[in-house]
């Protein structure tokens, strides 16, 4: 077998076998297929495994790769029956797993339940486990399995302190190229807004939204607003805003969101890991909104650490109408280059090249791993 030096390793040739583990939102499964893919560039063989009803079973078999079924629920912030079930089920879907991890050389974790089984066989068979943590702090399965990984690729410096001292990297999380390629442009006489609660949308920063169009008005001050609600509510939603004078548009879905971000001086969304990437590639400033049910609260871990780098301003959601959201907007642009300062504090956040130094990684463990 021939073998190259990576980072004073000697690693595997190509056509190692590597498994991806974590899945049910888009959060966990276009990180991991943005690895995969890098892989299979690489000429390596990869899989996943993923539950039927998760964004995997839509996502990877689209992109070309195997997707492994399994039954598995959630445990954390769950119902007592859903957390029984989970518990009564949680060994044989390990058992299940541990014949998948036999055939690979390393596996690829993005966190959450469906990464539990896979995860827990390859540590039962001594299998090296990689984990991507893009939260500020880990999610249940990683905190419970952090003593045991090989290597934890995380996103911000606070994280470490959940895994064992000299296992972690600052990789950030795989982010479209183009949101790396938006140059900063100076703002204009109207502000542009760009709001969006995801591709599902979000009840409180739509109707926030919605309120602070006669604000807007009111106040005489100029914006253009881009708002991306989700399927729900669209209707109403795009037919008030046509009547509220104000520039810009209402739509259910950004198909091309790099493109959304470059038009924007200021982004209003939620603080989930992808989001506050993308944040941080555009260099954009922003008002962050952290969903206050995502479990343990990460995402409002993840806005105060860009709320002490400068680049974002936390709002609660409680806190979140659109008298707060005119208000904050005001305040935010009164300042001279303050949304500029804050985008330019943004993009620190950002780590270019993080699919390619995961699989660079992925190929040291195997390596380590097969002596």
């Amino acid at each position: 077998m021939s073998e190259a030096p990576i980072t004073g390793i000697r690693h595997p040739a190509s056509g190692i076998r590597f498994l991806m583990a974590g899945g049910g939102t888009g959060g966990h499964v276009i990180p991991a297929l943005a690895v995969a893919k890098e892989l299979r560039r690489r000429n390596h063989r990869v899989f996943f495994v993923g539950t039927e009803r998760g964004l995997e079973a839509k996502l990877v078999p689209v992109e070309g790769f195997e997707l492994h079924r399994i039954n598995i629920g959630g445990l954390n912030r769950v119902g007592m029956r859903q957390k029984v079930s989970t518990l009564g089920r949680l060994p044989f879907t390990t058992l299940g797993c541990a014949r998948l991890v036999r055939q690979v050389a390393a596996v690829f974790s993005m966190g959450g339940y469906v990464a539990g089984p896979p995860v827990m066989a390859a540590l039962l068979r001594r299998v090296p486990v990689v984990v991507m943590e893009p939260n500020a702090v880990p999610g249940f399965t990683n905190r419970a399995i952090s003593r045991f990984v090989s290597r934890a690729l995380i996103s911000f410096p606070e994280t470490a302190a959940f895994f064992p001292k000299g296992r972690t990297e600052i990789t950030g999380l795989p982010v479209r190229e183009e949101f790396f390629r938006i140059v900063a442009r100076p703002r204009g006489d109207v502000l542009h807004i760009l709001i969006t609660g995801g591709s599902q949308g979000s009840r409180t920063l739509n109707e926030a939204g919605r309120q602070s169009w006669p604000l807007f008005r009111q106040a005489g001050f100029p914006v253009r607003i881009v708002h991306q609600t989700g399927a729900a509510g669209f209707e109403s939603m795009r037919d008030d805003f046509g009547k509220s004078g104000l520039a810009g548009e209402i739509v259910d879905f950004i198909r091309d969101m790099p493109a959304a971000f470059a038009a924007a001086d200021l982004v209003i969304c939620r603080s989930g890991a992808g989001a506050v990437s993308e944040l941080a590639a555009a260099g954009k400033p922003a008002i962050l909104v952290p969903f206050p049910f995502a479990a343990d609260d990460h995402q409002t871990r993840n806005a105060e650490a860009l709320e002490r780098g400068g680049a974002a301003r936390l709002v609660r959601d409680a806190e979140f109408t659109g008298e707060r959201l005119v208000a904050t907007v005001r305040e935010l642009s009164a300042q001279p280059a303050g949304l500029e300062r804050m985008g330019e504090l943004a993009r620190p956040f950002a780590k270019p090249g993080a699919a390619a130094r995961a699989a660079d990684i992925l190929e040291e463990v195997a390596a380590v791993s097969a002596g």
